[in-house]
């Protein structure tokens, strides 16, 4: 018999039977391993590892032999001790007994219910007398319940007739809480009678103390009633419920206002509008005499002086109703605010004479269920829009000076004059860094802010928080925005430098004054949403005011770059004449950036010190870097044909210029504005490198220029070629060579910064600021001129190229360059 040919259950039973504790030094043979892995190869091999082993044969199958005997002997010690432990009669034993265990179960069931029979039998009568005992008890106890209840009835009545009312209380306490018990008893006769009788005593306590309370408060000289025994009823009161309770109060409360309605009746002199005062001195009056007096019979917990004034408000809120819509709109402004601050400081009085906010007390005892008190002031909200139109009448008075009309395009004389005024001041003065009439406009928001918060903190307050919005846009919109705007074919004030200083300062100002303006109203916005109520909050906002202030800042730094512009203008006239091809050889930078470097940096100059905010000089620097490199592209494309004497000139130029703006921002500079204008000069210094180099050999040409742009746009090499001045004759070839050596490079790109570089730009003095897609000139090359630490964006425009591959036309501009300066703003500002 095989190893691999027994049953695998077989043999993991024989591995566990013959599983035993070996020493560690006792080696385990190759058959002591018998499993369905058994593998005779390998133990051959190990018995005849090589061919020398083959004449131990014998001695090996000796060893074999002896190994199968041993294991056959093992077989057959295990047959018998598994057909010993199968034994058919000790498994019928083992039966027997797990028969004779359930059947010793089975009577352990019977005898338990036997036993719980017997138990439930014997305690059977004391459960009857177990019941019977908790029903006598019950039955004791309501028994004496109810002749305790109807002793407390009779006693009762008694104290009832001779009013002593304190033990009266006490002893309808006792028969209320009687009588709770009684009610699962209500169709037993007598308990009716008793809950009966109990209703009619309360019935008649009531009568009895309606007499007594309206004696007391009429001062009844036939029935006198004493202070003492109110007090006392006033326990009974809060016996007999709260309904009865402010019965009673409700009527005390109409006795002692019942000659203020005659007093102040609408009709009469003295509850017109201008009498209100009287109103509030005669309340206090009575408030004070209901304290001193009566109302002291009165429990704290009555709030007697509550109702009082609940009720004084609500006759009085009535009454003002009447009269202010009898005045209408010929109501005088002082006079609504005069009685309306009346009424305020009244309610605020009240509010702090009880230590509780007047609204609270009103809804503490309110007078009327059905709808939410209201105070007295609340009959002046529908009539305030007087005092808003009031507010809107001062503030045209106040700006009234300095606004523009909106069709006017002409400079607003007050603009001017606060810069020339800033000019003309002693040198020991500090300049003005805003428009006065901003700080004159947010006092008066302020003041206008503060007093209406002390007549209503709710409609009214909302539509002066509408009417301040309408203010600062005609203000960002008419004032800042139209000082900005130059007058058609105005003159210049200075011939010598082309550019304006005062309008550059001015600008300034207007930049200083739209950031003081955005800043202060989000102060403003806050201000009044801890003001206004609850449900106005999330109505308060002023954010479209302050994108407009945003949008005159950005207005502003175009106007500084307008200013800039006209100011190098002349400079990148003279680049753009300039005849490059017929230089012979490079002599330093050319006289024109000497003149340009100098005026760009009285341009900065004069900037620097005038704005208060560091991040829109960093902006202006930014978008200035950006438009001097624009027009020096443009004044480059102008004056082609360069050659290669006057494009290595113009690198010297380039590098001039780059050295300046590199140290224009001064302490302003950023990385993000180093790493732009890098980037910006890099691609033109590219541009410059490949006309500098020769055409021939055309490969050596075609090579550098793939290596310096880095495409295969055909029609950026005809721009290359063009602005290099390539006779058309000597085009031809180089063209076909170009179309050759790249279509063999598939890792050029299609398009590079040359797609958008207009071979035709525009060069009237404007025409970067007005339209970048207008003015197609090669923005694309100092797109990214951005200061990252701002997070200003800084793409002025982007130009018109066509490649000579499918795609090539791309186009990064803005719509607008004013929208652009804006948009670097508002991330600026987020």
């Amino acid at each position: 018999m095989h190893v691999h040919e027994l049953p695998s259950e077989v043999i993991l039973t024989i591995q566990r039977i013959l599983e035993t504790k070996q020493d560690e030094d006792v080696e385990i043979g190759p058959f002591d391993d018998l499993s369905n892995n058994f593998n005779p190869a390998k133990v051959l091999n190990e018995i005849f590892p090589d061919e020398s082993f083959l004449a131990h044969i014998e001695e090996a199958n000796s060893k074999l032999s002896d190994t199968q005997a041993q294991l056959r002997s093992e077989i057959q010690s295990l047959h018998l001790e598994l057909k010993r432990s199968q034994d058919p009669e000790r498994m019928q034993h083992i039966q027997e007994m797990i028969s004779d265990l359930l059947g010793q179960m089975s009577r352990i069931r019977e005898k338990a219910t036997e036993s719980e029979a017997v138990v439930r039998n014997i305690t059977k009568d004391i459960q009857v007398l177990d019941t019977a005992k908790k029903n006598l008890i019950l039955s004791m106890t309501m028994l004496r319940r109810l002749q305790m209840l109807v002793n407390a009835l009779t006693q009762l009545q008694e104290l009832k007739q001779e009013k002593k009312y304190a033990e009266v209380a006490q002893t309808l306490s006792a028969v209320k809480q009687l009588s709770e018990s009684f009610k699962p008893y209500k169709t037993v006769s007598r308990i009716s009678q008793c809950s009966k009788r109990i209703q009619d005593i309360q019935g008649e306590l009531k009568s009895q103390l309606d007499e007594d309370f309206d004696a007391f408060y009429l001062q009844d000289t036939t029935k006198q009633i004493k202070p003492a025994l109110i007090t006392d009823a006033c326990k009974v009161v809060d016996q007999l419920g709260d309904d009865f309770r402010l019965h009673l109060v409700d009527r005390y409360v109409a006795l002692e206002l019942k000659d203020y309605r005659r007093i102040f009746k609408p009709t009469e002199e003295a509850g017109q509008l201008d009498n209100i005062s009287r109103r509030f001195a005669w309340f206090k009056r009575l408030l004070q005499t209901h304290e001193l007096e009566q109302g002291r019979v009165f429990p704290g917990e009555w709030r007697v002086g509550w109702h009082l004034l609940a009720r004084f408000t609500e006759i009085t809120r009535e009454d003002l109703v009447a009269l202010l819509s009898k005045a209408g709109s010929a109501l005088p402004v002082k006079s609504l605010l005069d009685n309306m601050q009346l009424t305020v400081e009244f309610e605020t009085f009240m509010g702090k004479k009880w230590a509780t906010p007047f609204k609270n007390m009103m809804s503490a005892v309110g007078v009327t269920k059905a709808q939410e008190p209201k105070p007295m002031s609340s009959a002046f909200e529908p009539h305030m829009g007087v005092f808003i139109d009031a507010q809107e009448r001062a503030l045209s008075d106040l700006l009234a000076p300095h606004r523009n009309g909106r069709s006017s395009r002409a400079l607003p004389r007050s603009s001017l004059d606060s810069v020339s005024a800033t000019e003309e001041k002693e040198p020991n003065e500090a300049p003005t860094i805003v428009l006065p009439s901003s700080t004159e406009l947010f006092y008066y928001y302020r003041q206008s802010l503060e007093q209406c918060a002390k007549y209503s903190r709710g409609q009214v307050l909302y539509d002066l928080c509408t009417l301040h919005k309408k203010w600062l846009q005609i203000y960002a919109e008419d004032i800042l925005s139209a000082s900005l705007r130059r007058p058609i074919n105005a003159p210049r004030r200075s011939t010598d430098s082309r550019f304006d200083p005062h309008e550059l300062k001015h600008a300034s100002i207007i930049i200083n004054t739209a950031d003081y303006c955005q800043t202060t109203a989000s102060e403003l916005e806050e201000r009044i949403r801890q003001e206004i109520d609850e449900e106005f909050k999330e109505k308060v906002t002023l954010q479209a005011e302050r994108d407009l202030f945003v949008g005159v800042i950005s207005s502003a730094i175009v106007v500084q770059l307008r200013e800039l512009e006209i100011a190098c203008e002349p400079t990148f006239s003279t680049m753009s004449k300039m005849t490059w091809n017929t230089l012979s050889q490079v002599s330093g930078q050319s006289p024109y950036t000497h003149d340009l470097v100098k005026v760009a940096e009285q341009v900065s100059e004069t900037i620097k010190p005038q704005v208060e905010q560091k991040k829109y000089l960093r902006n202006f620097f930014d978008k200035a870097c950006s438009l001097i490199l624009a027009k020096f592209t443009n004044s480059l494309v102008k004056s082609r044909p360069l050659k290669e004497i006057g494009a290595e000139q113009l690198l010297i130029d380039l590098q001039a210029v780059k050295a300046f703006l590199l140290k224009m921002p001064g302490d302003m500079q950023t990385t993000g504005y180093t790493r732009a204008l890098t980037k910006s000069t890099g691609r033109l210094e590219a541009l410059l490198k490949v006309i500098v180099t020769p055409v021939d050999p055309p490969e050596g040409f075609i090579l550098n220029y793939t290596l310096l742009i880095n495409d295969a746009s055909f029609t950026n090499f005809q721009k290359i070629l063009d602005l290099k001045g390539t006779p058309k004759a000597g085009q031809n070839s180089l063209l076909d060579t170009f179309l050759t050596i790249t279509s063999t490079k598939t890792d050029l790109e299609s398009t590079s910064f040359l797609s958008s570089l207009d071979m035709d730009p525009p060069m009237h003095p404007g025409s970067s600021l007005v339209s970048p897609s207008t003015s197609r000139v090669s923005l694309p090359l100092i797109i990214g001129a951005s200061n990252s630490s701002d997070g200003q964006a800084a793409a002025l425009g982007a130009a018109d190229g066509t490649g000579g591959r499918p795609g090539d036309h791309r186009r990064e501009v803005f719509s607008d360059f004013k929208r652009f300066v804006s948009f670097g703003l508002r991330k600026e500002a987020s």
